[in-house]
């Protein structure tokens, strides 16, 4: 996730909640091990042969318990908020029924039209009905960091919204036999213009 760009408004929540965690944690292994070598170097053995005791502080107790409890809140907070966002269809999306089968992907449009890619416009929310023909399959699109489960009698869903033009891959993300490795497709980002003349031409 670090290394790969992301795209859409989905990409851009889960990559800030991410980044919010990965920053605090590389600040608190930072200082912990800062501290774990001060206090080896400091209170060596060699400098202090006959160590005093040390009486416990109510206060520092306290303030080590308030702060991690509050950070952990702040992230649980950014994790929440982005999880109540990806679970929330925006009004007007665009439905998509996608089918997984062994070992390919169908996207199906309300106007009849059915292709191996997923193509959408920019800029406007598209909402997936997913659903699976045979075993267990996972939609996974790395790019907008969005995945989800396709089970087979059920239907689950999952929306995105891309905001920029390109092409992106999709796989499956759940081992489902021989040729999983090779389940994949495209999610083609159109302009608006484009995305109409397509859609119109292949009615």
């Amino acid at each position: 996730m670090i290394f790969s760009g992301s795209t859409g408004l989905s990409g851009r929540v889960v990559d800030n909640v991410f980044f919010y965690i990965l920053i605090i944690c590389v600040f608190l292994l930072g200082l912990i091990t800062f501290l774990m070598v001060y206090f080896v170097i400091r209170y060596r053995r060699e400098k202090h042969p006959n160590p005093a005791d040390i009486e416990g502080s109510t206060w520092l107790e306290i303030t080590w318990t308030i702060i991690p409890t509050l950070i952990v809140l702040t992230m649980f907070y950014y994790g929440l908020t982005g999880f109540e966002f990806l679970k929330k269809v925006p009004p007007g999306a665009m439905v998509v029924k996608v089918v997984a089968r062994q070992w390919s992907w169908l996207f199906q449009y309300e106007n009849g039209i059915q292709d191996t890619e997923l193509r959408v416009p920019v800029g406007k929310p598209v909402k997936l009905l997913l659903t699976s023909q045979d075993v267990i399959h996972g939609f996974y699109a790395p790019a907008f960091r969005i995945k989800q489960d396709v089970v087979p009698g059920m239907t689950n869903t999952l929306w995105f919204q891309p905001t920029e033009v390109g092409t992106f891959d999709v796989m499956c993300s759940q081992y489902c036999g021989l040729e999983h490795s090779h389940m994949f497709s495209k999610i083609v980002v159109l302009s608006q213009e484009e995305f109409t003349k397509w859609y119109q031409t292949k009615k």
